[in-house]
């Protein structure tokens, strides 16, 4: 049973390279991408506290199509920054629509969430999130860099 784990993982690096964890730009301690997230109690469970986590802003840097069944599933790569300076690597899967596919840019900063109790490198698109909240916090992170 406790092997299991990690011999699903070792099979998602070999079917889907593209989706390693040294592909992605994480370090040994991302859990990794579900191959059916619906399927998946960890990964319900992780979509559900992300949609109650704390806001950052991530710069999208790549994204790879993991299926193409009705929405699209992708996995987003981002460089997060968070409120409290704190700067990693996130990792969202998200089901987005073709016209959400194609506006995707290398670059484009949007908001994200993420859960600062676990920082397992997950997060999830804050579609949810307030404009001007999410400005108040670019704002935040600006000064910071400038200082």
């Amino acid at each position: 049973m406790f092997g299991r784990k990690k011999n699903l993982n070792d099979l998602m690096a070999q079917l889907r390279p593209d989706l390693s964890r040294e592909s992605l730009g994480v370090g040994p301690a991302f859990p990794g991408v579900a191959p059916n997230p619906l399927l998946s109690s960890d990964a319900w469970r992780r979509n559900a506290e992300l949609r109650t986590g704390a806001l950052a802003l991530g710069v999208l840097v790549d994204w790879r199509e993991v299926s193409s069944d009705g929405s699209p599933r992708v996995v987003l790569m981002f460089d997060v920054e968070t409120a409290g300076g704190i700067s990693f690597r996130g990792i969202a899967d998200e089901d987005l629509t073709i016209t959400e596919l194609t506006r995707l840019a290398p670059g484009q900063t949007l908001p994200v969430r993420y859960r600062p109790a676990v920082m397992d490198h997950y997060v999830s698109l804050a579609r949810d999130a307030d404009p001007a909240h999410v400005r108040q916090l670019s704002d935040q992170i600006a000064s910071r860099k400038r200082t």
